[in-house]
């Protein structure tokens, strides 16, 4: 129930809510990219074993928030289209999605708003453009329909979370060699492993908020 805006290279655009409101445009939106991932598994089921062809990945990006939509541009070009802060903070979920190896991420906003899905926080960060830090989060799938592997991982994460936001670099270390055994194809946890490693050598001190700064797109 989304509004395609356009295409960029190789990426897709689009918006929930408008020109139709859908008071439920979070919830949409966060179905459309699980159902994106699905459909992807499939697509690479049918490439990369049996022609050989290397596999797909994407990222998405979804967040919520007040934009301006309309016609934008002049007499001479214009588009139907959004605008806002809200939106480039979703470009830069999308970009993240390649740094922590998950396949969507949404923001506090999309979190809030989409009930009725199982996220797990992957973050906290300040991305390029942005001086305050936004809590980040992978939905992994419908309340009800995750199974049991998937939401004792979740839990596990949460726990390790906690431990690297507090400086507990043994129990987080420790936390995340069981999350590998888990999951061993997770960049998620390779990315933390390399983090602690580097705070290690070099402490963040008591006032520490665990937020990572991006300085770049």
């Amino acid at each position: 129930r989304g509004t395609l805006d356009k295409y960029i290279g190789d990426a897709i655009m689009a918006f929930w809510g408008a020109p139709v409101v859908d008071a439920n445009h979070a919830v949409h939106a966060v179905t459309a990219g699980l159902k994106m991932q699905v459909e992807l598994q499939r697509i690479n089921r049918e490439i990369v074993a049996p022609r050989g062809w290397p596999e797909i990945h994407i990222g998405i990006g979804l967040n919520s928030g007040v934009m301006r939509v309309g016609d934008m541009g002049s007499k001479i070009r214009r588009a139907y289209t959004v605008m806002g802060d809200p939106v480039n903070l979703g470009s830069r979920l999308e970009g993240l999605t390649r740094v922590y190896g998950v396949g969507i991420l949404v923001g506090e906003e999309t979190r809030k708003r989409a009930s009725g899905f199982v996220f797990r926080e992957i973050d906290r960060v300040k991305v390029k453009g942005k001086d305050e830090s936004v809590a980040i989060f992978e939905p992994l799938g419908r309340e009800g329909a995750l199974e049991k592997s998937r939401i004792d991982e979740a839990r596990l994460w949460l726990q390790c979370l906690k431990q690297y936001r507090a400086q507990d670099w043994d129990h987080a270390e420790l936390s995340l060699l069981n999350l590998t055994r888990m999951n061993p194809s997770a960049k998620l946890y390779e990315v933390f492993v390399e983090r602690i490693a580097g705070l290690r050598r070099e402490s963040p001190g008591p006032g520490w908020d665990g937020v990572t700064v991006f300085k770049t797109k």
